[in-house]
């Protein structure tokens, strides 16, 4: 299966320990930069109540659900907090010439 690769932004537009949101044909994703400057990528709604998990809160790697404080672990997609309990979709991410890019199939 190979990964259609599509830009997101400028590396350098996503602070540590930070979430984009990124909306391509329809479907949403969030962006992510650990604070040991690695990028990620999952869906971008959250997979209790489709709230866009953009707007919430990374700590380390970690980001929490704005609406109910739900928990996801960005890296691997796994569901770590009440009330979610269905793991996100994660995306293979590069970053090329100062861009970021995801990989979608």
């Amino acid at each position: 299966m190979s990964s259609n690769w599509v830009e997101v932004c400028a590396a350098e537009e996503i602070d540590e320990e930070e979430v984009v949101r990124f909306d391509h044909e329809g479907r949403t994703f969030a962006v992510y930069r650990s604070p040991d400057d690695e990028y990620f990528a999952t869906d971008g709604l959250c997979t209790h109540e489709q709230i866009h998990l953009a707007d919430g809160l990374v700590m380390g790697d970690i980001i929490e659900c704005p609406k109910h404080n739900g928990r996801f672990n960005y890296k691997t997609g796994q569901a770590r907090g009440a009330p979610v309990c269905v793991n996100l979709r994660t995306y293979p991410v590069k970053v090329e010439a100062g861009s970021v890019f995801i990989g979608l199939s």
